[in-house]
């Protein structure tokens, strides 16, 4: 029988898993503010990926539109951060 670690397991199970994209919904709340700041992280509403779209939901104005320029930015930076393709579209609410 071969050796596999735990973590190891539980990424193989969360691959095939329609889980899946709960687990990621929960982890991009998590890594919000690592990945785009302090500021932005206190004035977004609500964050979650439904699919492969990331929902940005704030009632600040100017974060609004800077959030718009920023969409290429965010894609790579959560990606990246998932270490593959999670995000392909990001709307701003």
């Amino acid at each position: 029988m071969s050796e596999s670690h735990i973590g190891d397991a539980i990424k193989g199970f969360l691959r095939k898993s329609p889980l899946r994209n709960g687990v990621r919904a929960v982890q991009i709340e998590d890594i919000w503010e690592t990945l785009m700041g302090k500021t932005i992280a206190k004035y977004t509403d609500k964050i979650q990926i439904i699919q492969d779209r990331l929902f940005i939901t704030t009632a600040v104005g100017p974060l609004k539109n800077e959030l718009l320029y920023q969409k290429k930015q965010i894609i790579e930076r959560v990606n990246e951060a998932f270490g593959e393709k999670v995000v392909s579209e990001v709307i701003i609410q």
